[in-house]
């Protein structure tokens, strides 16, 4: 395995969805990272923030390219899995940690009525996990549902401490499935925009006909 950062220079480059190179990811990183702390302290403390300072929200319309930046998802303040992994990965580039994004489909066995109403399934496909270089290896990080929303459902908020992988629990506080990883699309340097269009459209047909197809009308 590599073991140097110099070994990553596409996991650290600014790209067109992790636009880390923008003022307001700039400003943000700068405000929540401690002078006090070491790299992979501050990278902990990003993850924090990002999962709990930005809103888990599954209902806005996301067929804009620009809607996945992680400069847009700060600027909201809300977002999904996707948008929050992309910006964590923003984020730890920013601060020289190499990042990139891990897609899966998981069935979530306690999704809310509106969402599995909303796309016809309890199946997230796409699901987005952030993959950060830490120690000398590769971490995963799911900053996806802020602790209030784990509260809700009654699930444990994901921590995460560095050093080995922060996934979704296979059950919840009450010992019921929770979580379950069905399908590894593999890691990838930046959004693969196009794959992930393609492959939402074909599992959330509805939502497309719904929400997309009306927005392509309307330009």
């Amino acid at each position: 395995m590599e073991s140097s950062t110099t070994s990553f220079k596409e996991y650290l480059e600014p790209t067109r969805f992790i636009d880390y190179n923008t003022p307001v990811i700039q400003n943000f990183v700068s405000e929540w990272i401690s002078e006090d702390c070491d790299t992979n302290e501050n990278v902990i403390r990003l993850y924090y923030t990002i999962r709990d300072l930005i809103e888990y929200n599954l209902d806005e319309i996301f067929c804009e390219p620009s809607f996945f930046n992680a400069s847009k998802t700060l600027e909201r303040g809300t977002g999904f899995c996707i948008p929050k992994a992309i910006l964590l990965a923003a984020a730890a580039r920013a601060i020289g940690v190499p990042a990139r994004l891990g897609f899966v489909d998981v069935t979530n066995h306690i999704a809310s009525e509106k969402a599995v109403k909303r796309m016809g399934t309890n199946l997230f496909v796409f699901h987005s996990y952030t993959d950060l270089y830490m120690n000398e290896k590769w971490v995963k990080a799911t900053p996806a549902f802020n602790k209030e929303l784990c509260e809700k459902f009654g699930v444990e908020p994901l921590e995460f401490d560095g050093t080995k992988d922060s996934l979704f629990q296979q059950f919840d506080k009450k010992g019921n499935e929770y979580m379950e990883y069905v399908y590894d699309h593999g890691v990838f340097v930046d959004l693969p925009y196009d794959l992930m269009m393609t492959t939402l459209e074909k599992a959330y047909p509805r939502i497309f006909e719904e929400h997309c197809n009306t927005l392509n009308e309307k330009q």
